[in-house]
């Protein structure tokens, strides 16, 4: 895995993969080709202040993914917008993989990679190194009471 620290914002970036999940249900019925499943690798910038799964408007339309409704999202500064919300994309990140909604933001070029992302693939940061890494390096860890 690459990680990229931007040491002056503590921020870091790993790349990922992400894929239209409904073209991989096609394909493994046989209904396209695996050729035909739509896919791209991206960087992606973690936050654990986020909370969500933020994807470029020009990945979504890449990806053709289904647009199934609008939230209202909350910047920094305060400002808040509403903007299309995406289902089914599958994620691909550090050996782990999951199915999201993602929020499309018109003007971002990096995917932004939020708490329930991490908790879903049970990924933790590393603020120490800059790192994204598996809580257990052995698989998902799910807790049950």
């Amino acid at each position: 895995m690459t990680t990229i620290t931007e040491p002056s914002t503590g921020r870091f970036f790993v790349e990922l993969e992400l894929t239209n999940d409904a073209d991989l249900v096609q394909a493994e019925t046989g209904a396209i080709t695996p050729d035909k499943v739509r896919r791209l690798k991206i960087r992606g910038v973690v936050d654990s202040g986020a909370t969500r799964l933020v994807i470029p408007e020009s990945v979504a339309k890449a990806l053709g993914l289904e647009v199934v409704g609008k939230e209202t999202v909350r910047y920094d500064d305060g400002r808040k917008a509403e903007r299309p919300v995406v289902r089914r994309v599958h994620l691909s990140c550090i050996g782990r993989q999951s199915i999201f909604n993602a929020i499309v933001e018109p003007d971002r070029e990096s995917v932004l990679i939020g708490a329930i992302v991490m908790e879903d693939l049970d990924l933790l940061v590393d603020c120490v190194t800059g790192r994204l890494m598996p809580r257990d390096p052995n698989g998902i860890i799910s807790e049950v009471e």
